[in-house]
């Protein structure tokens, strides 16, 4: 989606289960007009929803995309499915951007997560 190239990378953190997740994973045609600005909105988009907790994303040099979305819970997501921007941005990645795509919803049952402490730098 938009570019954090700027931002520190840090994964979504672990959240008390349960919550929810849709895994969207893609394949881009070559026309992506328009692609970035429409991302960056939905990704602003959702961030408005209640419930939703955050979003991670990825892409491999072999043109493979994967978009997770973190809820917090069922109606959190269906308020996103059926939000009309979204809806329209989902239509055009159909007639424009996504050669191939699967999305998977999923209720999360276990969560954890790590982060290496710090160590003091020496002066």
């Amino acid at each position: 989606m938009a570019d954090h190239s700027e931002a520190p990378v840090t994964p979504v953190e672990a959240f008390e289960p349960p919550y929810y997740v849709a895994v969207f994973t893609t394949v881009r045609t070559q026309d992506q007009s328009g692609y970035s600005e429409t991302a960056a909105r939905m990704e602003d988009l959702v961030k408005d929803v209640p419930g939703f907790l955050g979003m991670d994303h990825a892409q491999t040099p072999g043109g493979l995309g994967i978009t997770v979305g973190y809820f917090r819970d069922a109606e959190a997501l269906t308020e996103w499915r059926a939000d009309p921007e979204h809806r329209a941005a989902q239509k055009r990645g159909q007639a424009q951007w996504y050669e191939t795509y699967t999305l998977h919803v999923a209720k999360v049952e276990r969560s954890s997560g790590f982060t290496r402490a710090q160590r003091p730098t020496a002066d």
